[in-house]
């Protein structure tokens, strides 16, 4: 299998409507795959205006970046949701159709008062400071509570912010709107599914995560919607800005620390009940589309050669035979979904809310179905890919993206994938919150050679990657390790076998082979397997060299460098596009490990990254004869004898040696310490104070450096000139010196796994 390196992408500058829920993607990757950048497949036969399929219809923002490459792209989607946020993604409507969509509502009557005055007063409370009646911008709840106990706001008369307790009246209100909800919630209710609807329990349940005020709110602007006399545009924008109100009402929004994408409908022990005229505002915001419309059109419908979007509002089993008839496909690009019965189920309420009862229907499946484990999805794919397998000409690629990848997602997918007959080529991955990209093609329609799990094939491909890092790795990338072990000898699934005994067989295969061997050394506080980091034992890789001798962050660090000195204007996406080739694979640097590195070695003018001036090539050698010269005669000035050993100086009282000194200029500790044959106790490694970070952030991601550290004294250029103008100096204020300069913590957020 030929690993195909990591392409990077620019995290988008907003990241859209419903971003708790859609997968998080950067820009740029799907452009770089396709041709005329790359050439995954042949550009002589599949170029711009080439027919693409996207069969999950996961992700607007992948589908509108091919589109705008000049490709056209057939999507299969389900989801009233997703249908209509890539229907909003590929022709959004203009920003004044948004402001008067919003100002036709808010004039609406509501009784003798404007609608906006109305709803907005649900909201009000006092100022804490100036008394002043004003609008909260949330009130939090305990779970439970039939009241809210506290209220953030920010005074526009006093300017008094923050959170503050409720008051009497902010209780009175509330229980005031809940002695209506019955009414409303069955108004919700009716909207979703007709009293005698089987499925209307699970609706009950869905709506249940809307406390009453949100419910009154959100009703009552979806019945005026419905008397409202708009143009379509005008319409459509409406729609999504309640479509934001909808995700900002329900109780999924934790307090004081959110679950930053739920998967669940469960409700927070502490969560925020949001302003939601407050969010109608902010939608304006969230909307807002910068780039140019692609065309458009649902199915049967066509579009240019010059590239578009074509909706098919279903299942890809009902497509199939149409389009292996009508459109050649020259490759498949997709998000692949993983369960979200928390997204899946507020889909089918929203839909229902905006547009009826029978935009539901194709989805209601979403309200019934509670439980969405890795059997199942796994279950779920295969069926997708053997339908998409059945449409597709033999050594078609398939370009997917794991978004949130996880040790069973990635064992789920490649599993389906590989039962339904797609041979997987390559597969990169950089860290847990990276989407993993792999590369299929579609395979040959013949009987598959089958084997039995091989322990030993798992176990030589974890240590093989272990030695290939030279430091301990995530058990995410050594799960992959064995995975692809799996995916090589063919033994994922036997024919017979179910999902489930599948799965389970694989991820237990690669759990028990680290556990019970003892080569595999578990750094982690914790006993799961699948937490903490893990290694090999010296015993396990002293009788085989890592490739270069380097450690991966050291390697990288080399790589980094060497790039800044031939390109001292580069760009961040100039250095990924330079390392990630060096490194494919399951050894992709990690974003912090990047930008540790520069930060430790060059300065940022703008966008462009160059190194500083003391870490220019001829600066920084001049720096180390000067370090070395400055350390003989400290040595000189205490009485010792000094000499140079190797790469070591050393310092002897009467032919015994006292200290031994290593004189980096980079990071790469761990060479360091291998190049010292001296007791640690004995030892000092000097290095810039530039480089104490990166050390320090190097010992942070591998436990195994920072055990082997502690054993050793590091102490800083500046100390050691510092040292070296004290006109009296003794051995003993030289000692309590070097014991006064640790290394300092890595400052930056650290961005490690």
């Amino acid at each position: 299998m030929d690993h195909q390196s990591y392409i990077p992408g620019m995290s988008p500058a907003d990241p859209g409507p419903l971003s708790r829920f859609i997968p998080p993607l950067e820009e740029g990757v799907v452009s770089t795959w396709l041709p005329p950048h790359a050439q995954p497949f042949d550009p002589a036969q599949n170029k711009a205006g080439s027919w693409l399929l996207d069969p999950f219809g996961f992700s607007p923002r992948l589908v509108l970046e091919a589109a705008r490459a000049g490709y056209r792209v057939l999507v299969t989607v389900n989801n009233p949701i997703n249908r209509f946020l890539m229907e909003m993604s590929a022709q959004p409507p203009e920003e004044a159709d948004f402001k008067a969509a919003l100002a036709d509502l808010a004039i609406l009557k509501k009784g003798d008062e404007r609608l906006q005055e109305h709803l907005q007063a649900l909201y009000f409370t006092h100022c804490e400071q100036c008394n002043h009646e004003i609008q909260a911008d949330c009130f939090l709840w305990r779970k439970g509570d039939d009241a809210p106990y506290a209220k953030i706001y920010q005074c526009p008369h006093c300017e008094d912010a923050g959170e503050r307790p409720v008051t009497p009246t902010d209780i009175e209100r509330a229980h005031r709107i809940k002695a209506t909800d019955g009414l409303h919630r069955s108004r919700a209710f009716e909207r979703v599914a007709a009293l005698r609807d089987d499925d209307r329990v699970y609706a009950e349940e869905a709506i249940s995560h809307y406390l009453p005020r949100p419910l009154y709110f959100l009703t009552t602007v979806v019945n005026r919607l419905e008397n409202l006399r708009l143009s379509p545009e005008r319409r459509r924008a409406l729609e999504a800005l309640i479509l934001v109100a909808c995700d900002a009402g329900n109780t999924l929004w934790g307090y004081p620390s959110e679950r930053p994408r739920p998967k669940q409908l469960n409700i927070p022990s502490q969560f925020r009940e949001h302003n939601l005229w407050m969010a109608l505002e902010r939608g304006l915001g969230i909307w807002a589309e910068t780039g140019a419309s692609v065309p458009l059109e649902a199915w049967p419908n066509r579009i240019p050669e010059k590239g578009g979007i074509c909706l098919y509002e279903g299942r890809l089993r009902d497509l199939g035979r149409e389009v292996k008839k009508e459109i050649p496909i020259a490759a498949v690009i997709s998000a692949v979904p993983r369960p979200n019965q928390a997204f899946w189920t507020l889909s089918a309420l929203w839909a229902g809310w905006l547009w009826g009862r029978e935009a539901v229907e194709p989805f209601k499946i979403a309200l019934r179905h509670r439980r969405y484990d890795w059997s199942w999805h796994a279950t779920a794919l295969h069926a997708a890919f053997t339908h998409l397998f059945e449409l597709l000409p033999l050594g078609t690629p398939v370009f997917g993206l794991i978004p949130e990848p996880e040790p069973p997602f990635l064992t789920s997918t490649l599993t389906a994938a590989g039962a339904a007959g797609f041979d997987l080529t390559s597969l990169a991955l950089r860290t847990s919150h990276d989407p993993v990209q792999l590369l299929w093609r579609r395979g040959e329609h013949l009987q598959r050679e089958e084997n039995n799990p091989d322990p030993e094939a798992v176990r030589t491909a974890m240590r093989k990657h272990l030695l290939e890092r030279g430091e301990p790795a995530s058990y995410l990338h050594l799960h992959a390790a064995g995975l692809l072990a799996l995916v090589e000898t063919r033994a994922l699934k036997k024919q017979n076998a179910g999902f489930d005994e599948a799965l389970r067989e694989s991820n237990a295969l690669i759990q028990k082979v680290l556990s019970e061997d003892a080569q595999f050394v578990h750094y982690s506080t914790g006993e799961n397997v699948d937490t903490g980091m893990w290694g090999l034992a010296p015993h396990a890789r002293a009788d085989e060299s890592r490739p270069g001798g380097d450690s991966l962050s050291d390697q990288i660090e080399i790589a980094l460098v060497n790039f800044l000195q031939k390109n001292p204007d580069g760009i961040y996406l100039d250095i990924e596009n330079d390392l990630y080739p060096r490194f494919p694979g399951l050894l992709t640097p990690s974003k912090g490990m990047i930008y540790a590195t520069l930060e430790s070695y060059a300065i940022r003018e703008r966008s462009a990254w160059r190194l500083r001036p003391e870490d220019v090539a001829n600066v920084r050698r001049n720096e180390l004869h000067t370090i070395t010269a400055m350390l003989e005669a400290v040595g000189t000035r205490l009485n010792y004898t000094t000499r140079k050993a190797g790469k070591n100086y050393i310092w002897e009282d009467q032919g015994r040696m006292a200290r031994a000194f290593y004189i980096l200029a980079s990071a790469l500790i761990e060479r360091a310490m291998n190049e010292t044959p001296f007791p640690p106790e004995q030892t000092i490694i000097v290095i810039p104070g530039g480089r104490a970070g990166l050390i320090e952030y190097k010992a942070q991601r591998d436990p195994a450096l920072a055990r082997r550290l502690k054993d050793y004294r590091l102490v800083k250029y500046r100390l050691l000139r510092a040292l070296f103008e004290i006109p009296v100096l003794t051995r003993d204020t030289f000692e309590e010196q070097i014991a006064s300069d640790p290394l300092e913590k890595y400052k930056s957020q650290m961005m490690m796994f």
